[in-house]
């Protein structure tokens, strides 16, 4: 009986040759073009009332390769052609589903610069990586090593705005296994002063990224305003510097959140958060800012598949609970609570700090839904949801 590891990519930068960034300028200019006519393909068929699938398009690939306009179609892999093709089924699949928005073009200057290559489309032998057309290996900066004996099932290899170049692998890592289970349980409160309140009274500091280089990316983005528009060598310069900016200050909110969300993980078998929309909350302009560099979205999606992983639980409590106004230790539900005031006394004569009062009655909440199965999912509609909704985004602000 074989065991099922977790699949894990494992991400690297790379340094191409002039040929192979050649290459793979072609191969992502083809993918565009094939993923934006087999869109329109479909999108003519929807307003037919018909549907075309993935075999449809795949025929219609093989027809538009014969013809003259499109033969450079057939100078690059054919791998990562019928792998966009299997991309765009997955976006009406989704739509269909009501899950997404109804798929879009590829833009050349905006959309994402990327091929997948599954493995009829590369060689991995001895540590080096060949894709197909390639006649060498990359030049790959092994950060990490892969796991040992593992062999990567898919190879995407991508260019960001800021010109570098990376190499994603897909692979089994059995070192990812179910943690010892353990009677830590802790509740989350988000904000931003402070990034986390935990139930335990921690608080964890914002680092506010995009803070930090807004001064930096201020000057980057006035050189660019000044350069004429177009396809000019300067123009493509500066974007690149304010590329290289917003680079920078991604990469240091996903290392800190990375290393945030690990550390819950590990220490506690159940994780409480509030379940918010945050989505909504970014529609406020004077903390849309604020709210984004916070990225408590992606702080919650890493969290969720780490606890999947290691064999935890996150429980998402309704985000109409009203976790600031209750007190955690005689239950007592405040009337009103305005927003200036941060630490409050009970009428059982509690002291609270409002975040750590939330995230303590978020950590109840979860117990009790752990414990009966108490209504977790969010309330859909609600009469005065607009006004619990702006409450929560101002409970936020600093």
């Amino acid at each position: 009986m074989t065991t099922s590891h977790v699949k894990r990519a494992f991400k690297y930068r790379f340094r191409p040759t002039d040929a192979q960034a050649a290459e793979l300028s072609r191969t992502f200019g083809c993918v565009r073009k094939v993923y934006n006519m087999a869109l329109a393909a479909r999108t003519e068929a929807w307003t037919r009332q018909e549907r075309v699938n993935y075999n449809a398009t795949s025929a219609l690939l093989t027809a538009w390769k014969k013809t003259e306009e499109l033969s450079f179609l057939n100078d690059v892999s054919s791998v990562p052609l019928q792998q966009c093709l299997r991309h765009l089924q997955v976006a009406f699949t989704s739509f269909f589903g009501k899950r997404a928005k109804y798929p879009r073009f590829k833009s050349r200057k905006k959309s994402r610069r990327s091929a997948e290559y599954t493995t009829s489309g590369f060689r991995f032998r001895d540590g080096k990586l060949t894709l197909a057309k390639m006649a060498e290996p990359l030049d790959i900066v092994w950060s990490r090593p892969l796991p040992e004996g593992s062999k990567p099932s898919t190879v995407t290899v991508s260019q960001d705005a800021a010109g570098r170049w990376f190499v994603s692998m897909l692979c089994e890592d059995p070192g990812v296994q179910p943690l010892p289970v353990n009677a830590g349980a802790v509740g989350i409160d988000v904000g931003l002063e402070h990034l986390l309140t935990l139930s335990t009274g921690e608080k964890i500091a914002n680092p506010r990224h995009e803070r930090q280089d807004r001064a930096r990316l201020a000057r980057a983005q006035r050189e660019l305003s000044r350069k004429a528009k177009g396809d000019g060598a300067n123009r493509a310069k500066a974007r690149r510097k304010v590329a290289r900016v917003h680079a920078r200050i991604t990469d240091r909110r996903r290392d800190h959140l990375h290393k945030l969300t690990t550390r819950l993980v590990r220490e506690n078998q159940t994780l409480v958060i509030e379940d918010l929309t945050v989505r909504n909350m970014v529609k406020n302009r004077s903390l849309a800012r604020a709210i984004s560099d916070a990225a408590w979205s992606e702080f919650r999606s890493m969290l969720e598949y780490k606890a999947q992983w290691y064999g935890r639980e996150v429980i998402a409590v309704d985000r109409f609970f009203p976790s600031s106004k209750l007190c955690s230790t005689c239950g007592a539900l405040q009337q009103k609570m305005p927003l200036s005031i941060r630490t409050w006394t009970c009428d059982c004569g509690t002291t609270h700090d409002r975040d750590v009062n939330a995230a303590k009655n978020l950590l109840a909440a979860g117990r009790a839904v752990a414990a009966c199965g108490a209504g977790v999912r969010p309330q859909r509609s609600s009469p005065d949801g607009q006004s619990a909704m702006k409450q929560e985004v101002s409970r936020r602000e600093p």
